[in-house]
């Protein structure tokens, strides 16, 4: 049985580069990085020195306030670098891979013998378990609970997204495979929301054992937190947890298989990208390996609104199936905002012609054309928030710092990436996800 969830609110942001359907390239580097800062809330501890040898699911780090949390090796290979930042934090952990990949086997797994304590242990011994993220807060799932329900968007509608049919529509068994694992940890089922635009021709359409939703509108209509407000929105004392289809895919392999592996195809996008089309690749690989990164780029590993600068050294996210590339936007504009036409920018205000040519794709930049200053009160974060939350009030109460009023206007509902698009759209140019997230971060000191 399938549940419509039709949203109006939101914005499609017509950006140029999208990637082709087709994989240029598999890129096998010879370094991969498990980088702690991909896990929210993860409070990393080292388990390997330089020199040591690891295979494809070996432990790396460990939760300091879980140690049964592990976070694991994508390839095998010698650790050779362990990064370190500012006051000794720990950045990366740095393996020289092998030709040949070796796994830790941790058996296959026949699904109608395995109870949810079966799957949940191995999930954690496997380093799986970092992938699962616990709602409110949006953490490292707490192995120890029992969520309401679990939930994963199949599709994403952030700008230039991948398309998940063709990057995960010839993983559809181990999809359906990850879950039935997944629907032994909860008593509420699993939720997966579809993309009405491709409903019929999805391969996910087809998964048992889920309870489907069929959703249509404007991003961030694929964001799984939008979807969670329409399903079965998140109270007080409740835990939900969230599974991305990536990761959901790599469940099931995992209990297929025995083996962890990561690998997947990446979309290159973006206006500074040449020639945008797929790779394939694990999370960890150094994105100039991925792609040609010119002079004056800013490279993104993720979507434009909610991934990371991660820069020409960087590495590909662990939760990142997209590379965005953009021209950094420096220079000045002449009048600026008072110029009478500007036809190469968009705008969600019809403050520009961008409105006449709703087909047009942009060479958009990173320039914000302007800088922070007081908050103009609008109806413009409510228009791009398809959530039943006072988008403005939360903003400021997470500003004060005021817990009782972050309670009454939405915190436990939101993630930053919820509200990305409140970033792009707000005249006074704050940094809106910043905000949510001291919020959070907040709310975790203080409720613990």
């Amino acid at each position: 049985m399938s549940e419509n969830i039709d949203l109006k609110r939101g914005l499609d942001i017509p950006l140029k580069g999208a990637a082709d359907r087709k994989v240029n390239a598999v890129v096998s580097s010879g370094t991969v990085a498990v980088c702690p800062d991909d896990f929210p809330g993860f409070a990393p501890r080292l388990l390997v020195r330089e020199g040591d040898r690891v295979l494809a699911g070996s432990p790396v780090l460990s939760d300091k306030k879980n140690p049964d949390i592990l976070v694991t090796a994508p390839v095998s290979g010698t650790v050779g670098s362990v990064i370190r930042g500012d006051k000794r934090k720990l950045l990366a952990v740095v393996i020289n891979a092998d030709e040949k990949r070796e796994y830790v086997d941790f058996g296959a797994r026949d699904l109608n013998a395995l109870t949810g304590d079966d799957v949940r242990g191995l999930l954690l011994r496997s380093g799986l378990f970092a992938a699962v993220i616990q709602r409110p807060y949006g953490i490292v799932a707490d192995p120890s609970l029992k969520p309401k329900a679990v939930f994963v968007s199949s599709f994403s509608s952030a700008p230039l997204a991948p398309d998940s049919d063709f990057a995960l529509g010839d993983e559809a068994e181990d999809i359906q495979a990850g879950v039935r694992a997944l629907s032994r940890l909860t008593d509420g089922g699993v939720h997966i929301g579809i993309s009405r635009n491709n409903y019929s021709k999805s391969p996910f359409h087809k998964l048992e054992g889920a309870i489907l939703h069929i959703v249509s509108g404007p991003h961030p209509a694929g964001n799984v937190g939008v979807q969670i407000s329409h399903i079965a929105p998140v109270r007080k004392g409740e835990t939900v947890w969230t599974v991305s289809l990536l990761m959901v895919a790599a469940i099931g392999r995992l209990l297929r298989t025995g083996k962890v592996i990561l690998d997947r195809k990446v979309a290159v996008t973006g206006p500074a990208a040449v020639n945008p089309a797929y790779v394939e690749t694990l999370p960890g690989t150094p994105v100039s390996a991925l792609t040609h990164i010119g002079e004056g780029v800013r490279v993104i590993s993720g979507d434009v609104l909610t991934g990371r600068a991660v820069g020409k050294d960087g590495y590909l996210g662990f939760f990142d199936n997209q590379l965005t590339l953009l021209r950094e936007g420096p220079e000045r504009e002449i009048l600026g905002w008072a110029k009478p036409f500007r036809p190469k920018l968009f705008s969600a205000s019809k403050s520009y012609f961008s409105w006449l040519t709703p087909g047009k794709k942009y060479d958009l930049d990173t320039n914000v054309h302007g800088g922070p200053r007081a908050f103009v009160v609008s109806k413009c974060f409510a228009d791009v928030t398809p959530m039943d939350i006072f988008p403005i009030y939360l903003i400021k109460a997470c500003l004060a710092g005021d817990i009782e009023k972050m309670e009454q206007f939405g915190i436990y509902e939101v993630l930053p990436e919820d509200l990305a698009l409140c970033d792009y759209v707000d005249p006074s140019k704050n940094e809106i996800q910043a905000i949510i997230q001291s919020g959070i971060d907040l709310m975790i000191k203080e409720m613990a």
